[in-house]
């Protein structure tokens, strides 16, 4: 085997970096993750994750993880209300009893899935509190820096680090671009006592609304919470630019109720209540042409490797795809050597980020458009045939 004797580095302790770490382990490879997270307790913020049967579950079925995927799940999580801006449903799976496809890609939380994940591993994979600072080469392998002081070596390194990533640089100088629109991304606690409205609303499932160029997305959440993104077509450097102050509640809400005030007063729940999280974030993408020459100790996965706006749903499923992918070429008999492995990989990988991350453009667009809501309606009107 290609990894006989040589020692894994990943950074980061996503889905993508832990599914990669089972699998490699699967196949007796010595992997550690580097998490910079705190420890396992770590509060895990986002909407729920949809697997899809030909990445996220492939990458679960190859880890031998479907039972214990399927006893974490959430059968009625994926169940869709499509509403415009005066709070009237278009669309909602709820009333048509058509579930089929929702069910055909079951959603999780990402706590959940994290900690299946976690529990797969074998114990003392994952080095928490481990921030990744640098790294140098040192003979065929990298010495890896952390902020805890911690100097590790690796013969193989993998990025794992997420659309910020700060080993990207060192294997392309290639800079995302900007995709128009800027989410506010949100998690309110205790939603059923902070947004009772909006709670009931979503019926433990999902919400888009969408109207003037502006969309807003709800998922409620196993332990009670309800996560939400807005977006906005806003320029690109609107964060810093606007002068608000993103840690004060009382300046978000007035931002939402100025941004949205063609919207229905019931969507100011959203920001009304106590116990919230939210944080802005700037959609970019990496270009669709992207490529580079592949070294022989470190590659990408995840969105290290291919960012992209959520509107298609694909961030998780792609990383788990890139690290069944990955794991399938380093641990196969098909390469001479980790190098044309991971060539193999970057090949596929690249071709492949760049058909989703077009689709993912096509919908941003879309639903951010004056016809924002005909045009989603329509787009799900023909997945159900």
């Amino acid at each position: 085997m290609l990894l006989q004797n040589k020692k894994i580095a990943i950074v980061g302790g996503g889905p993508g970096g832990l599914t990669l770490a089972r699998l490699l382990q699967l196949k007796g490879a010595n992997v550690k993750v580097f998490e910079r997270d705190v420890d396992k307790e770590a509060r895990q913020q986002g909407a729920t994750l949809d697997l899809h049967e030909a990445s996220g579950l492939k990458a679960l079925r190859q880890g031998k993880l479907m039972e214990v995927f399927y006893a974490n799940y959430r059968p009625n999580a994926g169940k869709l209300r499509i509403l415009d801006k005066d709070g009237m449903i278009h669309m909602d799976d709820h009333q048509s009893g058509n579930s089929d496809y929702a069910e055909s890609r079951p959603e999780i939380d990402r706590a959940p899935l994290r900690n299946l994940l976690l529990q797969s591993l074998e114990p003392g994979t994952v080095i928490w509190n481990s921030q990744f600072t640098s790294m140098e080469k040192r003979n065929d392998g990298w010495m890896l820096q952390f902020k805890n002081g911690l100097q590790v070596y690796a013969d193989i390194v993998i990025a794992a680090d997420g659309a910020n990533s700060k080993i990207r640089s060192y294997i392309t100088d290639i800079q995302p671009v900007y995709s128009g629109i800027t989410i506010i991304e949100g998690n309110i606690y205790n939603a059923e006592k902070n947004a009772p409205r909006l709670w009931e609303l979503t019926k433990g499932g999902k919400i888009f609304a969408l109207g003037d160029t502006k969309s807003l997305i709800l998922s409620a959440k196993g332990e009670g919470s309800l996560s939400f993104y807005t977006g906005c077509n806003v320029a690109e450097n609107w964060v810093n630019d606007c002068k608000i102050d993103f840690n004060n509640q009382e300046e978000m809400f007035k931002w939402f109720k100025t941004t949205f005030d063609s919207w229905n007063d019931s969507w100011q729940e959203l920001f009304a209540g106590k116990e919230m999280w939210f944080v802005p974030r700037p959609q970019y993408h990496f270009p669709l042409d992207q490529s580079w020459t592949s070294q022989p100790g470190i590659t990408l996965i995840g969105d290290a490797a291919h960012r992209m706006p959520p509107y298609a749903g694909e961030g998780v499923n792609m990383a788990m795809l890139d690290a069944f992918e990955l794991a399938e070429c380093l641990t196969g008999n098909d390469f001479p050597d980790v190098k044309t492995a991971i060539s193999c990989y970057e090949k596929g990988m690249l071709k492949r980020a760049s058909e989703v991350t077009a689709q993912t453009l096509y919908n941003t667009e879309l639903m951010h458009s004056v016809n924002g809501l005909d045009n989603l309606l329509e787009m799900f009107e023909n997945a159900s045939h």
